[in-house]
């Protein structure tokens, strides 16, 4: 089949006064954010001029995310016009030079990463920390075009062969929040016969990780705050399901009742609510691993003081590095009166002590 000249494509659009032939009925406004997609015929990308690792696809299915809502609204600055959605899923067209791993007809989940640099502490380390690249080219559907067009370009290096078993309705929607959640089950690193929380587990990320941890052979607690996502995540086989408008402590108590008074090894908090991330760390056992969805990989650990080797370790250092405590001395136990009065002052700098024995010191 040849590749037409021009193509259909949804698009958040720049300003502009020239009349554009849209299926929209109401011309561009002065600003485009935050107004419906412009439906309108735009040039195909030329395959003639594809990057050496681009693949040219013909696009089967595109869906649409959150973030698309972002792009739409500016979050992102995004440069106009942008061609909405960064999932998507066809059949390759056309590729580059040095595409070796794809050949034409070939049934493609578009990567969203566009062009990594190749030589940052991201791009050279492992291999899924690739996606992290501070210099990438773009992301499709975010900073360049996406796929809710006819055609659209991806990059080769970050795509994904879809096999025949999975129809591309389904392949679309894995580009970002099947293969976020996805990644979020594996980083939680739960065993088979463990407990995974998910906080959100009834929307579109939620009831796609509640299948994968189940295909792992953990058990599932979801966590929801709609009816629909609390029916969802039982469909999706959780194990349990709670329903989040009870609140934060009353969820945390029932996951305490449920797995024994430890918590879950791990949590995965999907949901974007300000007390969320609270709740994911209340539920989840000492020594467990809250996992927080959408976010830069960060590891954030607690610290309640130490092991008796880690003391005596500290304690050497102090002695070697002549580490020195900012103190506020009081001598006797009767002062103390007088360290709490400058406690509650929120003027001390440093730590109160107390000598109480003047003959030991």
């Amino acid at each position: 089949m040849a590749i037409p000249d021009t193509m259909l494509a949804a698009q958040v659009v720049e300003p502009t006064t020239t009349a554009l032939p849209m299926i929209l009925t109401n011309p561009p406004s002065p600003t485009q954010y935050n107004k419906p997609y412009t439906i309108a015929p735009i040039p195909t990308p030329s395959s003639p001029r594809l990057h050496p690792h681009d693949l040219l696809l013909r696009v089967a299915v595109a869906s649409y995310c959150h973030t698309d809502g972002m792009v739409s609204s500016g979050s992102f600055h995004t440069s106009l016009p942008c061609t909405a959605s960064h999932e998507a899923a066809g059949i390759v067209v056309a590729m580059g030079s040095s595409v070796s791993n794809f050949k034409t007809g070939d049934r493609v989940m578009a990567g969203i990463p566009y062009h990594r640099c190749g030589t940052c502490a991201d791009c050279q380390g492992p291999e899924n920390y690739r996606q992290y690249c501070p210099n990438i080219g773009g992301h499709n559907g975010v900073t360049r075009h996406g796929g809710f067009a006819e055609y659209m370009v991806c990059d080769a290096r970050e795509s994904a062969r879809v096999p025949d078993k999975v129809d591309f309705e389904t392949a679309a929607p894995l580009a970002c929040a099947g293969v976020t959640v996805w990644r979020a089950v594996i980083q939680s690193e739960v065993k088979p016969g463990e407990w995974l929380a998910m906080v959100g587990s009834g929307g579109g990320l939620g009831h796609l990780g509640v299948q994968f941890a189940k295909a792992k052979g953990l058990k599932v607690i979801g966590i929801d705050a709609r009816d629909e996502g609390l029916e969802l995540s039982r469909k999706c086989g959780a194990d349990e399901v709670i329903d989040a408008r009870l609140g934060n402590e009353k969820v945390a108590e029932e996951v305490m009742r449920i797995t024994g008074g430890r918590g879950a090894e791990s949590t995965v908090t999907i949901s974007d609510h300000p007390t969320a991330a609270a709740l994911g760390c209340a539920m989840t056992r000492m020594h467990g691993t809250m996992i927080q969805v959408a976010q830069a990989n960060i590891r954030i650990k607690g610290s309640l003081v130490s092991s008796p080797a880690e003391a005596a370790e500290m304690l050497d250092t102090v002695a070697k590095h002549g580490i020195w405590v900012n103190k506020n001395v009081f001598h006797g136990l009767r002062e103390i009166p007088k360290l709490l009065e400058l406690v509650h002052s929120g003027k001390m700098a440093g730590k109160g002590v107390v000598v109480v024995d003047e003959g030991v010191v």
